[in-house]
């Protein structure tokens, strides 16, 4: 088979592929430009988050289903997250209720809930590392700066018990030598050059390809 032949038969595949829905995610090596642009408008949509004044609270509330969201004024750091994909179409309240609804077992079982709970669950992070996980989107945890990327996610263990989680963006620290993060630590959203101040627990590279 010629070379011409192969290349055809490897487009149509990818084509099939994608109409079918079966390439939800992208590969974590050689990402396309297409997840290479949502990866820079990620970023993007973590670093104006920064420009919104935010009390931390991470109390308990109704939230509308699917689409819902604390006000504005309000959050933790999973908020940053959840609305940074917002701004990109992703509806992470939306998807990670309807595979906890499926898959509840597979969760953790640490706040003694018997069901998914679609106000609190995706604002959990030890839910969201098990959703991303699922999504085959976890990439090693590394020391070397060079293995986070823009757009990426990062969790860690605060004073070894407190689940945390950022977004790595498209900025370096001062010395040049690290990406820098968009967290809400307390203070709300900051930029801040803090990927190795803590414990790092997961590393993921969540950036669906297709979206309806």
């Amino acid at each position: 088979m010629n070379r011409r032949w192969i290349e055809i038969l490897a487009w149509q595949t990818t084509a099939i592929i994608v109409a079918l829905g079966l390439a939800p995610l992208v590969s974590a090596q050689g990402a396309p430009k297409a997840s290479q642009a949502m990866a820079r408008q990620l970023s993007d949509a973590a670093l104006e988050r920064t420009s919104h004044r935010v009390i931390y609270d991470g109390s308990y509330r109704s939230i509308d289903y699917p689409g819902g969201d604390v006000p504005n004024h309000l959050g933790v750091c999973t908020d940053v997250v959840i609305r940074s994909y917002r701004r990109l179409g992703v509806d992470l309240q939306k998807e990670v209720h309807e595979d906890m609804a499926g898959n509840f077992s597979l969760y953790p079982a640490r706040w003694g809930l018997k069901r998914p709970d679609p106000h609190i669950d995706h604002r959990r992070v030890p839910n969201l590392r098990t959703y991303f996980a699922r999504q085959g989107a976890s990439l090693g945890v590394s020391t070397d700066p060079a293995a986070y990327r823009a757009g990426d996610l990062v969790t860690w263990n605060v004073s070894g018990r407190l689940p945390h989680i950022g977004i790595v963006i498209d900025r370096r620290s001062s010395d040049g030598e690290r990406p820098l993060i968009v967290h809400n630590i307390g203070r709300g959203p900051k930029v801040e050059d803090m990927l190795f101040d803590f414990e790092i627990t997961g590393h993921y590279r969540y950036l669906p390809a297709v979206r309806p």
